[in-house]
């Protein structure tokens, strides 16, 4: 099996919005990671990054609330893979920094997400409690092949991958565990120290079933699992993580 993290841009903004009790004033930068997972045929993408046509200003493609957010990106997700080899995407959550490459997949390829995921992106209040933009994944009602989960689930049939509901950041937040190796917790934390301090982000549809998610990733992690953050600068380098 290969896994191959790409860097599709980053995000600047307030660290108190990313980690409570930080000072409003600081500025923090990380990464907006994806990956590619290589094995037995298939080649899955998980997480889309940042919209290419949101970058240069953010507040005019999303709305006023997103003026919070500097963003950027070198390399766009077409411009770092060949997406027409992909056999399937699945996403960790609808946020922005992992759906907003949706628009640029060939339509063909299978989308997979948790069903309350899903319908919280078309629920009016739970689009405003979790600060969804639902222009980066409508398209996903159209003409798309949508695979809509409930709860865990054994991606290929046989154990090597497997998706682990993991709410509470969003709705239907998943993780993806990897054999019994590796787990991208995704946003479940998005530093490595938030899976004990519990300083998550200002915002979140659910602060105790975040808590409830990140006891079962620390479980995992002292189980010997490595259990990887979503952004945080100094653990998600580019690059190929195992062969």
């Amino acid at each position: 099996m290969k896994i191959e993290r790409f860097i599709l841009g980053w995000i600047s903004s307030s660290a108190a919005i990313w980690r409570q009790g930080e000072d409003p004033e600081r500025r923090v930068r990380f990464p907006v990671p994806a990956y590619v997972i290589e094995t037995g045929g298939q080649r899955i993408l998980l997480d889309t990054g940042l919209s290419s046509e949101a970058v240069d200003d953010p507040a005019g493609h999303y709305g006023p609330q997103a003026g919070l957010f500097e963003l950027e990106q070198e390399r766009s997700l077409a411009e770092q893979l060949d997406l027409s080899t992909l056999t399937m995407v699945v996403l960790t959550h609808l946020h922005f920094d992992h759906a907003g490459g949706l628009a640029s997949l060939p339509p063909s390829i299978p989308i997979v997400l948790q069903r309350r995921e899903w319908e919280a992106g078309r629920d009016a209040a739970a689009i405003k409690r979790n600060f969804l933009y639902p222009r980066d994944y409508e398209m996903l009602g159209q003409a798309r092949e949508l695979v809509l989960l409930d709860g865990d689930h054994d991606l290929l049939g046989d154990g090597s991958i497997e998706l682990l509901l993991t709410p509470g950041h969003t709705p239907g937040h998943q993780s993806v565990r990897i054999e019994e190796r590796l787990v991208i917790g995704a946003d479940v934390a998005h530093f490595a120290s938030t899976l004990d301090d519990r300083r998550f982000p200002s915002f979140a549809d659910d602060f105790e079933a975040q808590g409830r998610s990140a006891d079962r990733l620390c479980g995992l992690r002292d189980d010997g699992i490595t259990v990887l953050p979503g952004h945080d600068p100094d653990v998600l380098l580019p690059g190929l993580l195992t062969g």
